[in-house]
């Protein structure tokens, strides 16, 4: 077993296999903003207290594997980052693409389910997405 994170009066192993597409299923995750977004996701994760263990970003969806401490909701988190990096894409491309203005990036919902013990499992299926996608670079992160 790995061991457990801690907050002030609480340990704990939280663990989400988290799914979420861009709006439409476009295939805008591609080139410089699926790079760019790979940095932002870790910095975004980092700044609700949650660690990011393994992702990929196909063309059209993310798969990742979070820790999430129990001070925040999953869905305050997920919404954290899907919101605040729409943001950062529509700034880093100046409004030019009309694909890319902020809120029109991501649908509103996601898949999630809870790791528990079975971490290594997840991080395979995760690094296995990579296969699947024959025709794209590696969007690992």
């Amino acid at each position: 077993m790995e061991t457990l994170n801690s907050l002030s009066h609480s340990k704990y192993d939280c663990k989400y296999h988290i799914v979420f597409v861009p709006k439409f299923r476009k295939e805008a995750l591609f080139g410089k903003i699926r790079e760019y977004l790979k940095g932002v996701f870790h910095e975004l994760a980092r700044q609700r207290s949650s660690v990011i263990l393994s992702g990929h970003m196909a063309l059209d969806h993310v798969h990742m594997c979070i820790s999430i401490p129990p001070k925040y909701a999953v869905s305050e988190v997920i919404g954290y980052l899907k919101g605040k990096c729409a943001i950062a894409v529509a700034r880093q491309n100046g409004g030019k693409n009309k694909n890319f203005s902020g809120e029109k990036l991501w649908t509103r919902g996601y898949a999630v389910s809870t790791v528990g013990f079975e971490i290594g499992k997840i991080k395979k299926y995760i690094g296995e997405q990579k296969k699947l996608d024959k025709d794209q670079e590696d969007g690992k992160f």
